[in-house]
């Protein structure tokens, strides 16, 4: 293969990418002076991606499949813009390798490696062949052709149960099911293998013997084309639910310095099979004694910023230049390990209610400044909508720091100033988790979270004097925000009035608890709060995200939102939701039962599992909908019977519609 077809200059680059990962690769990449292109769907018309590229060409409709999943409709967005590069990104069709020989075939330089070496280590199947080969310790298991249910059934009950599922293209946790019995098995590949095929376009499986207690393990490697090869330094990515990675950090806080060479050397190897040109990941699993090789990335991952905040390597720059033809600038032993970096993925999703996709507009997006170790990734801004076609990250809070106590710490700070309103945020469970002990002392397991979900998802504390006085005060603060774009209004002045004094009545309550009920006196002379028998003089100082707030002479920090009747608020206790009741009545809102049996989310029907007339226990598998890229399984609220169905495999449901009906037992 001709090597200046492979690895070229070039000027214009088009990211078939989205989101957050398509921001990221723009910004180095002008940075570097080339002109950018970016990509989209109808869904992304107004997308933060859209907006910072050079030029932009719509794909087609929102699906996946039809737009940033269409090969043909790629090449021709770059023949029509004069891109003469592509960077893939990550997810969608990062490691397909008909896309990468389809960008070669159109004269196009791949920002990666070639088709040939994605084939070879972007199987799971085919990396562990040619690591088994190399020497690299593989976790046992099958990776064989043979797919049918038989075949896999055969090779789980020879390596024991229990065992991983695994879909051999893709990764992100997609396509991936730990089954403990023969009991559990088919259901798992037939479901794995309908979300490998809708993810990656593959649905393909291995077989792994589950390691319990495992910890994950992954190295940063980045090839040239002059045959040099190098390793960044390890993550560890162990914090994960459901195998999609929580939070990440660098280097890993359980390997000591003899074990980091060692697994480093290990990736180095792995990827020396296929004479690896381009970033990539070797990832490993370890018992807490051995390490074992599971898998290779071949594209960039969604945490290589840790590995980029701790040997001050852009990555991004580095796969720009290697597709450039030139040499990696470092040699292995010029790459220094500086301190500790974290990093948390904040999605749209509501850990309360088993992490479910939340999608809508974003009413409001404040995040910290990248100032102090602090570093942002995101793809998403004040006014945009989050859809329920893509992946729900919309950004990465990262902190570094020389010790990694201490990035912990300016992590957690981060996720306290980070306020998205409009949709619901996994921040708050992001917070419980990095101020858990046991992740304090690295006293984890990929297990962990699932373990502890009860205490990293409990209510947020009932809002105390403070927490009230503050609801108050962001009301007030916020009309006299308001009174001050009116040059004229008298109202300029807190409490204004012509004489006297008077008194104002405030409720709030959490959910559909009990109301609180706080009064403001204002006037002449000072104004006070009233919350039962105490008084409290007050006053509010307004500043970007907030207003400080001192009562009695003691000030504190608030941050605070308020969306119609809807108070979220920030105090040293803690955040809070708060409803401000309508002090004229008229509060409408519609209940709608945990027993409704509905679409959560617009998403697509892509399995029915009862029949109608069936009896079910509670909790059984009623139907199965794809949303955002996963599935989520609607299951019988209590024992009866599956009345009627109301769908069928292949709708399009939008959030709220039906879908089935049961009819409790005994009725």
């Amino acid at each position: 293969m001709d090597r200046s077809k492979l690895y070229r200059r070039f000027r214009t680059l088009l990211i078939a990418n989205r989101g957050e990962i398509a921001c990221r690769v723009i910004r180095t990449a002008r940075a570097m002076g080339l002109r950018t292109v970016a990509v989209y769907s109808d869904a992304d018309r107004d997308a933060m991606h859209v907006a910072l590229a050079d030029e932009a060409v719509l794909l087609g409709p929102a699906r996946a499949r039809d737009s940033y999943l269409n090969v043909e409709r790629l090449i021709e967005a770059a023949r029509k813009t004069g891109a003469e590069a592509v960077h893939p990104g990550y997810g969608f069709l990062s490691e397909n390798a008909e896309f990468a020989r389809a960008c070669f075939d159109a004269g196009l330089v791949f920002v990666g490696p070639t088709a040939g070496m994605m084939t070879a280590m972007g199987s799971k199947s085919g990396s562990k062949e040619l690591m088994e080969k190399a020497g690299v310790p593989l976790v046992p298991g099958y990776h064989g052709d043979a797919q049918d249910n038989a075949t896999l059934a055969k090779a789980a009950e020879k390596v024991g149960f229990p065992v991983l599922v695994k879909a051999s293209a893709g990764g992100g946790g997609r396509g991936m099911r730990i089954v403990r019995s023969a009991a559990e098995l088919e259901p798992a590949i037939v479901s794995a293998k309908r979300e490998a095929l809708a993810a990656f376009g593959d649905d393909r499986m291995l077989i792994e013997k589950y390691v319990d207690n495992p910890r994950h393990i992954e190295v940063q490697i980045i090839g040239d084309s002059h045959g040099n090869l190098l390793s960044l330094f390890e993550r560890e990515c162990t914090l994960q639910r459901r195998h999609q990675k929580v939070i990440e950090e660098a280097p890993s806080p359980t390997l000591n310095p003899a074990q980091r060479e060692t697994v480093c050397a290990a990736a180095r190897k792995a990827a020396g099979a296929v004479n690896y040109v381009g970033a990539g990941t070797i990832e490993f699993v370890s018992d807490g004694k051995d390490v074992f090789f599971i898998e290779m990335n071949t594209r960039l991952q969604v945490e290589h910023p840790v590995t980029e905040l701790i040997t001050g390597v852009d990555l991004v720059e580095w796969q720009l230049r290697v597709a450039f033809g030139e040499a990696l600038p470092l040699k292995q032993d010029e790459i220094r390990l500086n301190g500790h970096a974290v990093e948390a993925r904040v999605y749209a999703e509501n850990p309360t209610k088993n992490f479910m996709p939340s999608v809508g507009k974003i009413s409001t997006w404040r995040l910290p400044a990248e100032t102090g170790g602090l570093r942002i990734d995101a793809g998403y801004r004040e006014g945009d909508t989050v859809s329920p076609y893509y992946d729900a990250m919309l950004a990465k809070v990262i902190a570094w720091a020389p010790t990694r106590d201490v990035a912990i710490e300016r992590l957690n700070r981060g996720l306290e100033e980070t306020d998205v309103r409009g949709i619901v945020t996994n921040i708050p469970f992001l917070s419980s988790l990095m101020t858990h002990p046991k992740v304090r002392t690295n006293a984890i397991d990929t297990g962990f979270i699932e373990r502890e979900l009860a205490v990293l998802t409990a209510a947020a504390p009932a809002p105390g004097e403070l927490e009230l006085c503050a609801a108050v005060a962001a009301i007030v603060n916020e009309e006299r925000q308001a009174a001050l774009a009116d040059a004229s209004s008298p109202w300029q002045t807190f409490g204004w009035q012509p004489v006297g004094r008077r008194q104002r009545s405030f409720a709030f309550r959490v959910g559909h608890g009990p109301e609180q009920k706080i009064t403001l006196n204002y006037g002449s002379g000072p104004s006070t709060l009233v919350i039962g028998e105490r008084e409290l003089a007050f006053t509010i100082t307004a500043k970007d995200g907030g207003f400080d707030l001192t009562l009695d002479g003691v000030k504190s920090s608030v941050a605070a939102v308020i969306d119609g009747h809807e108070l979220y608020l920030r105090t040293r206790n803690g955040r809070f939701d708060l409803h401000w009741v309508d002090p004229f009545g008229g509060e409408s809102e519609e209940h709608v039962g945990e027993d409704k049996i509905a679409a959560p989310l617009p998403g697509t029907v892509v399995a029915v599992l009862a029949e109608e007339g069936a009896k079910l226990e509670k909790g059984a598998p009623i139907l199965t909908l794809e949303v955002m890229k996963m599935e989520q399984t609607l299951r019988a609220p209590f024992a009866g019977v599956l009345k009627s169905i109301k769908c069928k495999i292949g709708d399009i449901v939008q959030e709220g519609v039906e879908l089935a009906v049961v009819e409790p037992a005994g009725e």
